[in-house]
């Protein structure tokens, strides 16, 4: 990700600059060019930035495109618009595995952004290599410069390998001995309650027992159903008092 940048030419609006860091830092990029940005640096765009002031602060301002691309061998022009060029047009997701792969193999790649009102310029277009767009409803397509840089480095980072196993739960799979040691209660509180009389209680408890053990309880799950015996063995045993019904 290191190798990859994000080019905005001509930005007119600085809490755009802000909120397309953002985008970019939550996709794990940082570097950011600035063509000729209107109004920078500006409080709007750290106060847009949020969590990402830093790749604000870090941001390489340049007079021309040129020379925010005097380094990089791919450069992507993201363009919503019709274009009378030969230059091959993509989307993101076609786009992302190879820019990924250059990246990877040490090249500098670029994503170019245009002015929010009037987008690239033919001349800033000719100047990449990479013609890109973000499909979308073609009746209605109104994308924000951040939500464009948002979607394109989204799809850059889906090939980068990073899972979300951190944001599953930690696995608190319930023991043979902790669901055996449960299935006793269970029993137990069956006797106290009346349900195993006139059953065939030793192959009831038998399927109980293969029933628990194939679910792969929690041990929370394994506790909350304790609790739920516990209190039906003192309703049984006239420790717990019955709830008044409502009116009595």
């Amino acid at each position: 990700m290191k190798n990859i940048r994000v080019v905005l030419a001509r930005p007119s609006h600085p809490g755009n600059i802000g909120s397309a860091a953002r985008a970019m830092k939550t996709m794990g990029l940082t570097r950011l060019y600035l063509v000729e940005p209107k109004a920078f640096p500006h409080e709007e765009a750290n106060v847009l930035a949020s969590g990402a002031v830093d790749v604000v602060e870090n941001a390489i301002v340049v007079s021309s495109l040129a020379e925010a691309l005097a380094d990089v061998s791919v450069a992507c022009a993201l363009t919503s618009r019709r274009r009378e060029l030969s230059t091959p047009l993509s989307t993101p997701r076609e786009t992302a595995p190879e820019l990924m792969a250059r990246a990877r193999d040490g090249e500098q790649v670029a994503l170019v952004f245009g002015n929010e009102t009037f987008g690239l310029s033919i001349d800033e277009v000719e100047q990449c290599n990479r013609l890109v767009t973000v499909p979308g409803n073609p009746d209605y397509f109104s994308l924000n410069l951040a939500m464009a840089v948002q979607v394109m480095t989204y799809e850059l980072f889906s090939h980068s390998g990073v899972s979300v196993d951190y944001l599953k739960p930690e696995d608190r799979t319930a023991t043979l001995g902790e669901v055996d040691s449960f299935c006793g209660h269970l029993e137990a509180a069956m006797a106290d309650v009346g349900y195993l009389e006139h059953r065939n209680s030793e192959r009831l408890l038998r399927r109980m027992r293969t029933l628990f053990h194939r679910a792969a309880l929690q041990r929370e799950e394994i506790d909350i159903l304790r609790g739920f015996f516990k209190q039906a063995q003192r309703f049984a045993d006239g420790t717990l008092p019955p709830r008044k019904k409502s009116g009595d």
